[in-house]
């Protein structure tokens, strides 16, 4: 069997691993997102000639133009687009303005649970944005904003299991049955390693973010018994294996799922009944937002259910408002209703992170 370990580990979902991965995504991390950085001075949320303006800092690329042109032509507010690289960029900037310059800010579940102790996000008046109600209530109330008092999430990133079923006879329901012996030799994975260990705890009825020691060595023997069917670890395209045929099972992030399944649409996505790992994306208005009342009226208009559809098959997210669901032109990007069940990683112990990764070493020699 091939293994290889490119190094460096893409952060999956959007999610939350700040002191255990390595930015960079897919939501890759779930989906890839292209970054580039472009400033914005503090006065350029100002009203400018009698219009307003609304500052949206974010990564590039977050939203189709014709959502923003629809939203000045309705409303009379311009967006001005200012972008960052990465989070901690993001995190840096916003520090530096003390919570100003900036009217919404859309960034990555762990950063925003820093922003939030920081002191450099407002309490949302959610009498101005009445659509939330369509928020699906998977991802409400995460560790980063447990009252949904200052986020509003804005796509999902996660890695999902998918499989060619003309050439597996089993049928795949979750995590568990990627150990069944009829697999050898035939599974690609990605190569987080909390994202993996993680997925052999949800298979053992555990969390994601096991503490107890003793309870990850357990989940370390259970991994490497998954051994035998790796035909390969690796982070960047993935799924190319499922299409040319060299793996039929692979656990991918979102952005590998969503190229394979526009490549061979007969390949089938697994969300996995033990439950899903995913992260999140999240708007919030900073502490001193010069148009917050803008920024209100913004994250309302997006989810509007028509309007939010644009955004996911735009940035290739899945769909955190189940309204939106039904106007998806890339249905794949809904998560079914029946899935209830989801955890997003978070940071833990030096312990605990230490057995995540001697699991991972272990694994990766026992699949050599």
């Amino acid at each position: 069997m091939k293994l290889k370990n490119l190094g460096n580990m893409k952060k999956w979902a959007l999610s939350a691993f700040s002191a255990t991965l390595v930015a960079a995504c897919l939501l890759s991390g779930c989906g890839s997102k292209e970054k580039g950085e472009s400033g914005a001075d503090s006065e350029s949320s100002k009203e400018s000639g009698g219009a307003q303006e609304m500052v949206l800092f974010t990564w590039v690329d977050m939203f189709p133009q014709e959502v923003l042109d629809s939203f000045e032509e309705e409303t009379g507010i311009k967006v001005i687009y200012s972008n960052f690289d990465t989070d901690e960029t993001m995190l840096e900037k916003l520090a530096q303005a003390d919570g100003g310059d900036y009217d919404l800010v859309i960034a990555d579940d762990y950063i925003i649970e820093s922003v939030v102790e920081e002191g450099l996000a407002q309490k949302l008046d959610r009498s101005k944005i009445p659509n939330f109600e369509n928020i699906n209530p998977l991802y409400q109330g995460q560790f980063y904003d447990e009252d949904d008092a200052y986020t509003v999430p804005y796509g999902a990133g996660i890695p999902l299991i998918v499989y060619d079923p003309e050439v597996v006879d089993l049928e795949i329901k979750g995590y568990e049955d990627l150990w069944d012996e009829s697999l050898k030799d035939s599974l690609a994975l990605t190569a987080n390693y909390r994202v993996i260990n993680g997925i052999t705890l949800l298979s053992m009825g555990g969390s994601m973010n096991e503490e107890d020691v003793s309870v990850i060595e357990e989940a370390g023997e259970k991994l490497k018994a998954l051994a035998p069917n790796v035909r390969m670890i690796q982070d960047d395209n993935t799924q190319n294996a499922l299409l040319n045929g060299e793996a039929s099972v692979a656990f991918l992030y979102t952005s590998q799922v969503t190229k394979v399944m526009a490549e061979n649409p007969d390949l089938k996505v697994v969300y996995p009944e033990e439950g899903l790992g995913f992260g999140i994306m999240a708007g919030f208005i900073p502490s001193k937002a010069p148009n917050s009342a803008a920024a209100s009226q913004f994250l309302d208009y997006i989810l509007q259910p028509e309007v939010g559809a644009k955004c996911f098959d735009h940035i290739g997210y899945y769909s955190t408002n189940q309204a939106a669901d039904e106007f998806l032109e890339n249905p794949d990007l809904a998560v079914p209703d029946s899935v209830t069940k989801g955890e997003i990683v978070q940071n833990v112990s030096e312990e605990a992170d230490a057995a995540y990764n001697k699991n991972w070493t272990e694994f990766k020699a026992a699949c050599d």
